[in-house]
């Protein structure tokens, strides 16, 4: 639950939403995405509420459940950000195509089109999922945890993928991982019960253990650029 939630976020802003479980970021995202309704006061999003926005908002989540027998391609997982906007009616047309080849081509996946969805990396699959929220050609991009299950390479080159869509797009990420959130983004949108924004610079271990209610530790790994961090 949140309690006096009040913040705006500009367009073409970059923010990271860090907080502990249970603090209300589930929650908040489903504001934003109009799966819920405030009790309370309101919610904009792109200028309207957030149930008239929802299609220019390109949401990837945590997790992913998939069966890895079924035989489905990158294109097609893809093509799924089209649904609700395709151009043709029922059936995917060029316009479909030619916005899944261009976001795959902003992934740099290219080359994965036509590979079964199963036979990928964590990392690549990550990717997808991302295309497949810039399929609907959005205006704002929420990531829910987004170098949970990636490796150092890969978050390296997902950090520089995030650099460039972040000029013109409005970004939302939501981590744990406080080494991205420093080095990611200028803000970050503190969310315990209550919500307040901050400047990265104020993530200091003492203000991170009130946040989190533990100390929380920014390490330097020699194996990958930036901090992680350890509970």
């Amino acid at each position: 639950m949140l309690d006096d939630a009040t913040f705006t976020l500009h367009k073409g802003e970059s923010i990271c939403v860090v907080g502990p479980n249970g603090g209300g970021k589930t929650t908040l995202l489903k504001l934003a995405l109009g799966l819920i309704s405030p009790q309370k006061g309101k919610i904009h999003l792109l200028g309207n509420i957030p149930s008239k926005t929802r299609r220019q908002i390109g949401y990837v989540p945590q997790h992913i459940n998939f069966d890895a027998q079924f035989p489905i391609s990158v294109e097609e997982v893809v093509l799924m950000g089209r649904l609700g906007t395709v151009s043709s009616g029922k059936y995917y047309g060029k316009e479909d195509y030619k916005a899944v080849t261009h976001a795959l081509e902003i992934m740099g996946l290219s080359e994965e089109q036509k590979v079964p969805f199963y036979a990928l990396s964590g990392g690549q699959r990550q990717r997808v999922l991302i295309a497949r929220a810039l399929a609907c050609t959005p205006q704002m991009l929420i990531l829910d945890e987004p170098t949970a299950h990636v490796d150092a390479n890969a978050e390296k080159q997902f950090r520089s993928i995030l650099d460039k869509l972040s000029s013109t797009l409005t970004i939302v990420t939501v981590s744990h991982d406080l080494g991205f959130v420093s080095a990611h983004v200028k803000k970050v949108l503190c969310v315990n019960r209550k919500v307040h924004i901050h400047p990265t610079e104020s993530l200091t271990g003492d203000f991170i253990q009130k946040l989190y209610g533990q100390e929380m530790r920014f390490v330097q790994h020699g194996h990958c650029e930036g901090a992680c961090n350890h509970d």
